[in-house]
C-alpha cells in the first residue's frame, strides 16, 4: 500500500517547481519587453548630439501633444510637436520665458497623399504622414546657464535611425533660425489646446 503523505508530499513539491519555473518564464518575458519598449521608444540610449550634447530624452513619445503643422517647400512635412510636462505646464499656464528643464520635440514625416483615402472621398483630399525625412527628430532643450549664447536652448537633430547630425554647421543654423521669435522666447510653436 502506498503512503498517502509521500504522494502529497511529491504533489507539493511538483507544483511548487512549476510555479518557480513559471515565475522565472515570467521575469524574462517581462524583462525582454521592457527592453524592447526603451529601444523602441527613441534610441535614448544613443549618441549626443554635437555642439550642445543632447541625447535623445527617454520616453519623448509618450509626452503631450503641442501642436501639428504641415511644412511646405524643400521640407515638405508634416510634423508633430510635443513637449516634456514641464513644457506643457509652461505652454498652458502661457508662462514666458519657457523654465529651465523645459524639452521641446519635433517629429517630422514626409507629406503624402493618401491613394487609399482619396478613393473613398472621390477626389486628392487626403494626406498622411510617409517616410521619415533626414531630419525626423529634433529637441531643444532649455537650460539658461548652459545655452547662454544661444537664448537659453540647446538644439539637436537626429535621424530616423536616432542617430544625431554630425553637421556642426547645420546646427550653428538652428538659433539664428529661431531669433525671429525672440518675442516668445524663441519658439515657434503656439500650443493648441
Amino acid at each position: 500500500m502506498e503512503n498517502p503523505k509521500c504522494g502529497a508530499q511529491e504533489f507539493t513539491t511538483r507544483n511548487i517547481m512549476k510555479r518557480i519555473a513559471f515565475l522565472l518564464f515570467a521575469v524574462v518575458v517581462v524583462a525582454g519587453v521592457v527592453g524592447h519598449m526603451a529601444h523602441a521608444s527613441g534610441h535614448a540610449d544613443g549618441e549626443a548630439a554635437p555642439i550642445f550634447g543632447i541625447k535623445i530624452p527617454p520616453g519623448y513619445r509618450d509626452w503631450r501633444l503641442v501642436s501639428v503643422a504641415h511644412e511646405e517647400g524643400d521640407l515638405n512635412d508634416i510634423r508633430a510637436i510635443l513637449g516634456n510636462d514641464i513644457a506643457i505646464r509652461a505652454y498652458r499656464e502661457e508662462k514666458l520665458p519657457f523654465p529651465d528643464g523645459t524639452i521641446i520635440a519635433r517629429i517630422a514625416w514626409s507629406y503624402v497623399p493618401s491613394e487609399e483615402n482619396n478613393k473613398v472621398f472621390g477626389r486628392p483630399q487626403s494626406f498622411v504622414p510617409g517616410p521619415a525625412p533626414d531630419w525626423y527628430l529634433q529637441f531643444m532643450v532649455k537650460d539658461s546657464k548652459k545655452y547662454a549664447a544661444t537664448g537659453g536652448w540647446g538644439f539637436a537633430q537626429f535621424g530616423k535611425d536616432g542617430k544625431p547630425t554630425a553637421d556642426e554647421a547645420k546646427l550653428k543654423t538652428c538659433f539664428p533660425c529661431h531669433e525671429p521669435v525672440k518675442a516668445r522666447d524663441f519658439i515657434f510653436t503656439r500650443y493648441t489646446p
